[in-house]
């Protein structure tokens, strides 16, 4: 991959404060920094062509992207590594390590961070490293490890399939998506979900995706990827 050579988004709302830190990233690194909508996960690629192996970071400000934006950007970019996702604005390492939980990230920008370290950061990713913090990473090296162990133990009688879909809740796929990746029909899935609910003492998919995250850690990505394959984008 060609490193150092990409570009960086910044998905966030519009606004002079906005403006100036684009300036500033610009002054300081010589490097354009392009604003997207947050809810347009599709238009980064646009902006930056369908080729090139140059990294190219995108900086999600959680302050203005909703958990459906954050799924949408990772299903769209997930797979492709030069495509470097990273979370900026967020408030402390707690809230860091709980969207990590869910999301695939290089790197982590805290509210507290200082514009000059904001551009050191942006500049390791530039160049193919991860940023955040040693402490961070060794909790997200122990989630990991707890998932791999719960991975191979039954957890509430859940059946393959069923861990299956709750796997595709996760990445925010709707009920039509499921049946059309799992080549099932709706119906099918509706009554997976009735015995999902059931077995775990849930009452809605907000309620079983947060279940998941605690017992059985992030959703895999790159299940659907192997779905998606084998199944018509849209």
């Amino acid at each position: 991959m060609e490193t150092g050579k990409g570009i960086v988004l910044l998905a966030t709302e519009v606004n002079p404060q906005t403006q100036l830190f684009v300036n500033y990233i610009y002054q300081e690194l010589q490097r354009n920094l392009s604003i997207v909508s947050p809810n347009s996960s599709r238009e980064a690629t646009r902006i930056v062509g369908e080729g090139g192996e140059a990294c190219n970071v995108v900086l999600l400000d959680i302050d203005h992207l909703d958990e459906t934006d954050l799924q949408a950007w990772q299903s769209q970019y997930h797979n492709q590594p030069q495509w470097v996702l990273t979370a900026f604005n967020l408030r402390d390492e707690e809230h860091a390590a709980q969207l990590l939980s869910f999301m695939q990230l290089k790197g982590v920008f805290y509210r507290s961070d200082s514009l000059e370290l904001i551009c050191k950061g942006i500049q390791s990713l530039l160049h193919g490293d991860l940023w955040m913090s040693r402490a961070l990473m060794t909790r997200l090296i122990e989630f990991y490890r707890r998932q791999q162990f719960n991975c191979y133990r039954p957890v509430c009688g859940i059946t393959q399939r069923e861990l299956e879909i709750i796997g595709l809740l996760g990445s925010g796929a709707s009920n039509t998506k499921i049946a059309e990746i799992l080549f099932v029909s709706e119906h099918t899935v509706k009554s997976h979900l009735y015995n999902i609910f059931r077995k775990i003492n849930v009452s809605n998919r907000i309620q079983a995706v947060n279940w998941a995250r605690q017992n059985l850690g992030p959703p895999p990505p790159l299940s659907l990827q192997r779905y998606e394959r084998t199944s018509p984008r849209h």
